[in-house]
């Protein structure tokens, strides 16, 4: 609503000549307006409040309000320093409470609307009421310390009452937050998604050096993974690499939680190649540091060369477990591998790996057969491709639709199109494969028999 004080607009309309008009003349004639008091007045024609002061310049010199803009205006016209000071009338509006005019400032000025983060979103859509925000902060004792604040923290459900308390709590004079009042209100508000709100939260964790724990920031490194906040997760990392508490410091699992983060991207191979350089430059620090690595760092390692397509690299760090670092290979080491070699064409040493593999005790994943299976078949090892649906099946683990298809065409191509037909026929009876996959393959396969025959 657009406040105006009802003796500075007569001082504005009497700025030209220096005359003062008695309280009685409403506006001076128009011709004399100055330039910078036009804009206030604009607003007036259309007020319920002050249309009867433009009534007769409506009908008979104005009949379209355009014409203020043929107005002689004088430029040379100035506002003192002092017109806006505040006075009795300072309450006092232009606009009629019956307007149908929507009120607006007197700036025009377009502000950005605060966009929310992506990943951001509101618990129910609705805000608390000062009620319920009394009520929230009456459920702390009158001299309450950091164990009651956390008690009660813990309480809420609702993580925007557990920010109202937080707040509370901080404009206490008497009243310092410690490192599990912190962690809570952070875990809360990640777990709702309301980065924007924890960002606030955080902000003031790291900038109170004595605060902090390797849990509580380890739990920030999450969430902001969650958020895709990549940036800020790193900056925290370094906050902690800074610390002078050796606490405070990075941990395996610091390091893991970033290694996850950076390696999500999973099925673009050129992201992969960008972040795979960040990943080597963590883990070597994390070496250098003199934390031992886990069977999650070197396997994420493992992934992740595999992933940017450096898989000698994911075969020094398999080859140096066990030797130089405590900790064996598991199912999860061979099957990166596995899928990686046979991506590569190199299906020697995935069966290689694959026979190592099962010798262990360890049971392919679904991703490692499909691959295995595939480069087998593709390099004209039918027989053994067909072992392998027959292997999945009894191990429990899905064969893809591109896998049958693979291996099916690879037959038909040597000419075996009736020995196709009879094996897919075969994996209907077996329950291998359903109604849609069974008719999708038929098709493929009467396509090649329509080939052949032309």
């Amino acid at each position: 609503m657009i406040q105006f004080h009802r003796e500075k607009v007569w001082y504005l309309c009497s700025t030209v000549n220096h005359v003062k008009y008695p309280s009685h003349a409403i506006f001076p004639p128009l011709k004399t307006i100055p330039s910078y008091a036009l804009s206030y007045l604009v607003p007036l024609a259309n007020c319920s409040l002050f249309a009867h002061l433009f009534s007769d310049l409506s009908n008979n010199k104005l009949k379209n309000f355009n014409l203020f803009t043929r107005t002689c205006f004088n430029p040379t016209a100035k506002i003192p320093p002092n017109i806006f000071h505040c006075s009795k009338y300072s309450k006092f509006s232009l606009y009629s409470s019956y307007s149908n005019i929507p009120q607006r400032t007197v700036s025009t000025r377009a502000y950005p609307r605060n966009k929310k983060h992506k990943n951001s979103k509101d618990v129910d859509g609705t805000h608390l009421t000062a009620a319920q925000i009394e009520l929230i902060i009456s459920q702390l004792p009158p001299r309450f310390n950091s164990e009651d604040l956390c008690k009660t923290l813990s309480l809420q459900r609702d993580p925007r009452a557990c920010l109202e308390l937080f707040n509370y709590a901080s404009q206490q004079p008497r009243f310092r937050h410690d490192t599990a009042s912190y962690h809570i209100t952070i875990k809360k508000l990640g777990s709702a998604k309301l980065y924007e709100e924890m960002d606030g939260v955080v902000n003031q964790v790291l900038a109170v050096p004595a605060i902090g724990s390797e849990a509580l920031f380890n739990t920030i490194i999450y969430f902001y993974t969650e958020a895709r906040r990549l940036s800020k997760a790193v900056h925290v990392y370094k906050h902690m690499k800074k610390a002078n508490d050796p606490s405070y410091r990075p941990s395996v699992r610091t390091y893991n939680l970033l290694f996850t983060a950076f390696l999500s991207r999973r099925s673009n191979s050129y992201i992969n190649h960008m972040y795979m350089e960040t990943i080597r430059c963590l883990f070597k620090q994390m070496v250098n540091d003199g934390i031992e690595p886990d069977i999650f760092s070197l396997n994420s390692m493992i992934k992740g060369y595999v992933l940017s397509l450096h898989v000698n690299d994911a075969l020094r760090i398999f080859h140096q477990m066990g030797v130089t670092y405590q900790c064996q290979p598991d199912s999860n080491s061979y099957d990166y591998l596995i899928h990686g070699l046979c991506c590569q064409g190199r299906t020697k040493n995935a069966k290689e790996l694959y026979k190592e593999m099962k010798d262990k005790g360890f049971v392919p994943s679904a991703k490692a057969y499909n691959s295995l299976t595939n480069s087998l078949a593709i390099g004209g090892e039918l027989k053994e491709a067909v072992r392998m649906l027959w292997e999945m099946n009894e191990k429990r683990r899905t064969a893809e639709f591109i896998t049958y298809r693979t291996v099916l065409d690879e037959i038909c191509r040597q000419g075996k199109v009736g020995d196709a037909m009879r094996l897919l026929k075969e994996f209907q009876e077996k329950d291998l494969v359903d109604g849609h996959t069974y008719r999708k393959l038929l098709h493929v396969l009467e396509d090649e028999i329509g080939d052949s025959n032309d």
